[in-house]
């Protein structure tokens, strides 16, 4: 074994996925086992204390792995623009922060800061179920709607870094043009549960539940939701020919109940020839995709070279 060798297989990565609830926070080693874990509510009380307690853990892990951290990756709820800023919607403040450049100056340690869409199909390519797949989209459904999308092994990120907001598909329904996102997202499941179900506050989960129970109410309203989303998937197999389709985020992991449908809906309406060879399932990762998506790559940022770096075409961008 070389000294580049020895260096690598001994390495830890810092990752850290910011969510609008939970930041969680891990040191994983080079081959993806989570070596050690911990989260902790996420702090919207300010922009600035938020910013504050992603350098905390970030330090904290920095002294558990001492000279073994090689560098920093996160995932953020929200669009890194190409000078290294973060908008994030849910975090008050975070109009421009440069978190990027906040990370390197409070670890001394290379940061590269990505969206969860995009942490997440990366993460399921490395350790998931789109593992070793060049041509991958991970559909996040949860309270929104977005996808990671990438095609030859490298992200596909657009003109202005927002590629993969699919929650603002349009559809006609009933009459009236809706975005996916306000007819199959958890909080619509919820709520059109709740008038089907004649019981207020319903969250998507307790719908599902009821559906899998047999509620026939519960089941139509899944239903109408898993074949919006399977018109959504078939889109997007028509448009970028994929190997594999993961659906992820609370509503989207959430089983059979959803997915059987919806694949049925999308393999029936999508390009035959694609749709006769595409796989569509479920993550295997959960919430851990965006979190080890970015420990995926900060491991790229300190060896551009390996093998499975999505770096490996593009040079990262300043500021990250």
């Amino acid at each position: 074994m070389n000294t580049k060798e020895r260096r690598s297989s001994r390495s830890l990565v810092i990752a850290l996925d910011l969510g609008g609830t939970k930041l969680a926070s891990a040191l994983v080693t080079g081959d993806g086992c989570v070596w050690k874990a911990w989260s902790a509510p996420t702090d919207v009380s300010s922009g600035r204390a938020c910013v504050d307690q992603l350098l905390a853990s970030a330090q904290r892990a920095r002294r558990l792995a001492g000279d073994r951290a090689a560098a920093i990756g996160v995932s953020i709820p929200g669009l890194v623009r190409r000078d290294g800023t973060v908008w994030a919607p849910n975090i008050p403040g975070w109009a421009r922060v440069p978190v990027g450049r906040r990370l390197r100056e409070a670890t001394g340690l290379p940061a590269v800061v990505e969206s969860d869409r995009n942490a997440s199909v990366l993460g399921e390519v490395w350790r998931g179920a789109a593992r070793g797949a060049a041509d991958a989209i991970y559909l996040i459904v949860g309270t929104g709607i977005g996808a990671g999308i990438l095609s030859g092994g490298r992200l596909l990120r657009g003109a202005h870094e927002l590629s993969g907001c699919a929650g603002w598909m349009v559809f006609d329904a009933e009459g009236r043009c809706r975005s996916l996102e306000q007819m199959a997202a958890g909080p619509a499941v919820g709520a059109a549960g709740s008038l089907a179900l004649k019981r207020p506050n319903l969250t998507a989960r307790e719908v599902l539940a009821a559906a899998r129970r047999g509620n026939p109410a519960a089941r139509e309203v899944v239903e109408r939701a898993a074949s919006l989303l399977g018109l959504a998937v078939a889109n997007l197999i028509s448009l970028f020919d994929p190997e594999v389709i993961v659906l992820g985020g609370g509503l989207g992991s959430s089983g059979e109940t959803l997915l059987a449908p919806l694949r049925r809906t999308a393999l029936k309406w999508a390009q035959p020839l694609s749709a006769r060879q595409v796989r569509i399932t479920a993550s295997r990762l959960g919430a851990r995709a965006p979190l080890l998506g970015a420990a995926r790559l900060a491991l790229d940022l300190s060896d551009p070279g390996h093998p499975q770096s999505e770096t490996r075409n593009s040079k990262p961008k300043d500021g990250k």
